[in-house]
This record gives C-alpha cells, sequence and structure tokens, in this order.
C-alpha cells in the first residue's frame, strides 16, 4: 500500500497508543475550511486518521480511496450492525450524545449486513425502481414552479428555505404516499429525532405513529407508492422494517437532495465560466450536478463501519469494535486517484453515493429531482443573480453534510408560466407516484 509523502505508519500491533484525534464537529467546520482539514489528516495521518465525532467519541475517518472503497465492499471485516460499537456495547455512549440517532440500531437495510441487507435492499430497489420518470418528473416541475411563483413578485429570495428545503420535502412525502399535511407532521419530527435539542423518545414515538397508520392504511388499500410497493414485495418485511427502512429513506434523502439542489444553484451562480458554458450548450445540467458531487458531495462524511476483528487497516492499529466513518468528500478529493487538474467532465467515478453494496439505491431518482429543480430555477428565473457576496454566504456547521444555510438571490424578469385555460385539466400539484407494486424484483447488484 502506498502512503503519502513525508508519511510512516505506525509501528505494527495492537497494543500502542491511539494518535491524537482530531475533532470532527464544532464551528471550525463552517464555510470552505473542510477540504484543508482532510488534507491536514491525510499528511498527518495518511489515509485513516482519528477524529471525534462528538464529545468524547472517537472514531476513525477513511480519506482514501482506495481504502474507502475496501471499507464499503469488504462486510466480513468491516459491518453495518451499530451494536459491534464497542462504546455502545459498554454503555459508554452518553444517552444524549449527539452520535445516537445516527448509530442507534434499527432493522433496516442501513443497519444489515449479508443475507438481511440483500433481502431488504431488493424490498427498497424494487419500490424505488417502479418510480415513474415521466410522471416524476412533471410532479417536480409544477411543485418547483409554485414554490417559485410563491416568491416571484418579491423579486428576491433565499433559496434554501424557500426552495430547496421545500421542493424535496413535498416530492419525499408524496413518493411514500402521505398527504401534504401529514408529510409535514413527518418532516417535523424527523428533524426533532436530529435537532440539537432533540427530545429523541418523543420525536420517535411521533414519527411511528405517523408511520404505522400510512402502514396500516397501505396494506389495507394499496396505492401506488413506496410503502405499498415495499408492504406487497416477495420479501415479505414486517411492519417495523418497512417502518424503518421508510425513515432511512427520507433522512438519507432529504437532506442530500436538499445540499445537492441548493450547491448546484451556487456552482451557476458564482462560477462565471461554468454558467457561461452551460448557457452556451457546451455543459449540461447533468456536468453540473457531477461537479458538485466531485467538490463538495452533499453529505461529506458518512457513519459508520465497525471493525468486527483486529486488524491493520491504511497504516493504523484497527480494534474490534472500533467505528469507522466514511470519508466519501475526503476520498474523492484524494491526490493518489484525483486527475490531474481535478475530474473531467462526464466522470462519474466519485464515492458521493458510497460504493459496494451498501451503493445509494436512489440515485436515479435523486438526480432526477435535482436536475428538474434546478432546471425550472435557470428556466423561470433566468436574470438570477447572488445578492449578496460569495464570501458571505453562510453554511451549516456539521461533520455529515456540507449544505447552505442560506442562498439569498434577487431577479427583475420571472418566467412564469401562464394560467391554465378555463375548463383546462390542472397540472399535477403532487410529484409523480412510483407504478404499482409488482411481483417480481429486479437484481439489485451494486445499487447500494
Amino acid at each position: 500500500m502506498t502512503t503519502p509523502h513525508g508519511y510512516s505508519p505506525p509501528p505494527s500491533g495492537f497494543g500502542g497508543r491511539r494518535p491524537t484525534a482530531t475533532a470532527l464537529y464544532g464551528p471550525h467546520l463552517d464555510g470552505d475550511a473542510m477540504p484543508a482539514l482532510y488534507e491536514e489528516l491525510r499528511r498527518n495521518h495518511g489515509p485513516v486518521a482519528p477524529v471525534t465525532v462528538a464529545p468524547g467519541i472517537e472514531a476513525w475517518l477513511v480519506l482514501g480511496h482506495r481504502e474507502l472503497l475496501r471499507l464499503t465492499r469488504d462486510e466480513q471485516d468491516f459491518s453495518h450492525d451499530p451494536r459491534r460499537w464497542s462504546p455502545l456495547r459498554e454503555g459508554r455512549v452518553p444517552p444524549d450524545s449527539p452520535i445516537l440517532p445516527f448509530v442507534g440500531w434499527r432493522p433496516a437495510l442501513l443497519f444489515a449486513d449479508g443475507q438481511q441487507h440483500r433481502r431488504m435492499r431488493a424490498a427498497v430497489s424494487h419500490a424505488l425502481a417502479g418510480i415513474n420518470g415521466h410522471e416524476l418528473r412533471r410532479g417536480v416541475r409544477s411543485a418547483a414552479e409554485e414554490l417559485i411563483a410563491s416568491f416571484a413578485e418579491r423579486r428576491e429570495a433565499d433559496l434554501v428555505p424557500d426552495y430547496a428545503l421545500q421542493l424535496p420535502t413535498q416530492v419525499i412525502t408524496g413518493l411514500l404516499g402521505l398527504d401534504e399535511r401529514t408529510g409535514g407532521r413527518l418532516v417535523h419530527a424527523i428533524t426533532g429525532l436530529v435537532a440539537a435539542t432533540a427530545d429523541p423518545g418523543r420525536a420517535s414515538r411521533r414519527i411511528n405513529a405517523i408511520l404505522f397508520a400510512l402502514i396500516e392504511e397501505k396494506r389495507s388499500r394499496p396505492g401506488d407508492d413506496i410503502t405499498s410497493a415495499l408492504l406487497h414485495h416477495p420479501a415479505r418485511l414486517t411492519d417495523e422494517e418497512v417502518l424503518h427502512n421508510l425513515v432511512v429513506m427520507f433522512v438519507a434523502g432529504h437532506r442530500t437532495t436538499v445540499n445537492w439542489i441548493a450547491t448546484t444553484l451556487r456552482v451557476l451562480l458564482c462560477d462565471p465560466a461554468f454558467h457561461s458554458s452551460l448557457a452556451g450548450g457546451h455543459l449540461s445540467v447533468d456536468d453540473a450536478l457531477d461537479l458538485v458531487l466531485w467538490r463538495f458531495p452533499p453529505t461529506q462524511n458518512f457513519p459508520a463501519r465497525y471493525a468486527t476483528r483486529d486488524l491493520s487497516f491504511g497504516g493504523q492499529s484497527i480494534r474490534a469494535g472500533d467505528m469507522l466513518i466514511l470519508g466519501l468528500a475526503a476520498a474523492n478529493a484524494d491526490p493518489a486517484v484525483l486527475p490531474p487538474g481535478g475530474p473531467v467532465t462526464g466522470n462519474r467515478s466519485h464515492l458521493a453515493f458510497g460504493a459496494g453494496p451498501h451503493t445509494c439505491p436512489a440515485q436515479d431518482p435523486a438526480r432526477l429531482i435535482t436536475r428538474t429543480a434546478v432546471d425550472t430555477v435557470r428556466h423561470r428565473l433566468p436574470d438570477l443573480e447572488l445578492a449578496v457576496d460569495e464570501s458571505e454566504l453562510a453554511w451549516v456547521s456539521s461533520p455529515w453534510s456540507k449544505g447552505l444555510a442560506a442562498l439569498p438571490v434577487r431577479f427583475t424578469d420571472p418566467q412564469l408560466p401562464r394560467a391554465p385555460r378555463p375548463g383546462a385539466p390542472a397540472r399535477p400539484t403532487r410529484p409523480g407516484r412510483p407504478a404499482a407494486p409488482r411481483t417480481a424484483a429486479p437484481q439489485t447488484g451494486e445499487a447500494r
């Protein structure tokens, strides 16, 4: 295994002291500081670095591209099951630790290995594959135009709360089969689960009540939605498994899509050369989406894998039960694999969606939603410009995601669609739903 210039691996064996850990949380995560932090960790420790992800919570951040591929593909040495994590197993994680909502075990594909993971993944992949792309695109565009119309008269907006946050919420809750009001309640409850001031027990009870009611409804009256597809798949998921997989899909898909939309719009607003190439037809919106996934992946770091045995990995001595964090952004920037000058247009070998059997299964609908959201803004607000200097943009401080807190813009000439003629059929206001449940599950391969 090659190591960065100037880095010497520690002595082999598992009895030595653990290297000093760097905090992967706190105010220093704000803005564009993270890439520099990753490179500092790479210089000091190599492809695997010691970090803390919350007060008193140690982990290993996997920064190397090759090492991350092994971490995601090798379920024998690296498990998804957080019940293997030594601090949790030994009762050393405080009940109010902010890491708990992310690593508490649930009967969902994100926390399973082997056959259990494949069984649940087959159902989830099948449900997602049933989404009608044409209907989804029309629904997203309609919802996007309604949001733009809601602030068009002001000639200014903050595209994070006014657009990027609201659009995926409407889309994803609609795909799950929830009406708009109940979907809003679910979003509020899930936000309460991971907020800094959260009451996890109360939030979990609210989530369970909303989703168990949805499951009961869809079991007796199935529709063209993801929940119905999960319930009626041959894998025969239990109601509890359906509930927790719905939560995983929403939590993993919502914030990621919000960040992807907002960051892509920022790139188009702040990079004149890219904007010009896009307007001239030399590049596509998909090229912009891929640029973001390479340089500013919506999920920076993803928890977690757990070592199943003592082993040497990336020049570090890993103990059984240690937590390892997927450093997706750092691995994308690994100089050992990144081409000179950065990623080539059209190159989708980034790790923004993970790798191996747990690669994100919702990449295609997420890309469709994001592409449609960005395209709609471009066409409806053609003279859009940033309302502040780029250096004034605020970022959300998080060890996990790369997201803007605000994206203030102004415009003068919104190109809103014409109102439908009297008597003409109304355009759909909800996103397209998945096709009706089918009996044969598609092959999933390396889809997640």
